[in-house]
């Protein structure tokens, strides 16, 4: 076993390009990560690593060693997993990056019931609104949308989210509501500016009967960089604002903002649970998955994307 302990170092080492990543998935201090790599150099008589400062970088025979175990290993992995009783519990650390507005608004409401149904998981959430480096972070999965697939991690969709249209009816008074997006531009506006582009984002909605095509400017009142905000900010009458249903939804449900143009809106794509490919995934990281993805087929949950 104590080979396998080595081998489990050097591989995560390997995959994460840090000793302190690589003792965040294994539960333990990056010495004890570093001195199992160091052990198996010697053993080896094969230096694994080029240490920096900064990152770890494999040698060349480094390389070819990891290429050579890494099939093994995971063979290895799996029958342990099928040897251990079917009644062992999914246990440890989960931890998770997620959308803070998305995580608050649609994960955390469904922490409990899980909690309740997995009592030796123990969540470790970090609400975050730039995409994390799941390998590197050392996390078990993330949710977010429009994240470009890194080698090694696999996305299961949770739900679609559209564009749409709102306004406060205080906003709304004496006004006439609007028929098509061409109209928005005599109203003020609330945009956003992208907090990794530095732009602002403009939309094209689109008919949901006829499939007609529209862009939605109005006149540029506000320009805030968060959609929970602009959702706020529409509520006390400041303008329409143009952002994903899911952040205006319970402020839709309350009455303080109103759908304008509800047969137009832009699809923008899945949020999605994201996690590494692996073929045998923790029991923490498979029961979350599936979980997760289960809760998010409930109709009453999507209707508010």
């Amino acid at each position: 076993m104590e080979a396998l302990n080595l081998l489990d170092s050097f591989i995560q080492s390997a995959e994460t390009g840090g000793f302190s990543a690589a003792a965040r998935r294994l539960g333990l201090t990056p010495a004890a990560v570093s001195k199992n790599v160091a052990r198996l150099e010697s053993r080896l008589g094969l230096r694994l690593f080029q240490r920096s400062t900064r990152r770890l970088t494999l040698t060349a025979g480094g390389a070819q060693f990891l290429r050579q175990v890494s099939g093994p290993y995971a063979s290895l992995q799996e029958a342990f997993a099928a040897a251990a009783p079917d009644e062992a519990r999914p246990s440890g650390v989960l931890k998770l990056s997620l959308g803070s507005a998305f995580g608050r608004g649609f994960v955390l409401p469904l922490l409990g019931d899980f909690m309740r149904r997995y009592p030796a998981v123990v969540p470790d959430w970090q609400f975050d609104n730039r995409p994390a480096d799941l390998i590197g972070g050392g996390f078990d999965a993330a949710i977010g949308g429009g994240i470009e697939l890194p080698q090694g991690v696999v996305a299961r969709e949770l739900v679609r989210t559209r564009i749409v249209a709102v306004a406060s009816p205080g906003f709304m008074a004496g006004r006439p509501l609007p028929r098509h997006p061409g109209e928005l531009a005599a109203l003020d506006a609330i945009v956003r500016r992208s907090s990794s582009s530095g732009r602002v984002r403009a939309w094209t909605l689109r008919h949901a009967k006829t499939g007609e095509e529209a862009a939605a400017d109005g006149r540029t009142r506000l320009v805030l960089d968060d959609p929970e905000a602009m959702a706020l900010a529409a509520a006390q009458d400041l303008g329409v604002a143009l952002l994903p249903r899911h952040f205006a939804a319970r402020l839709l449900d309350e009455g303080r903002l109103l759908p304008l143009l509800p047969d137009w809106a832009a699809d923008i794509g899945a949020v999605s649970l994201y996690y590494p490919n692996k073929k045998l995934l923790p029991p923490r990281t498979r029961v979350f998955v599936d979980y997760l993805v289960a809760a998010f087929r409930d109709p009453a949950l999507r209707a508010r994307f």
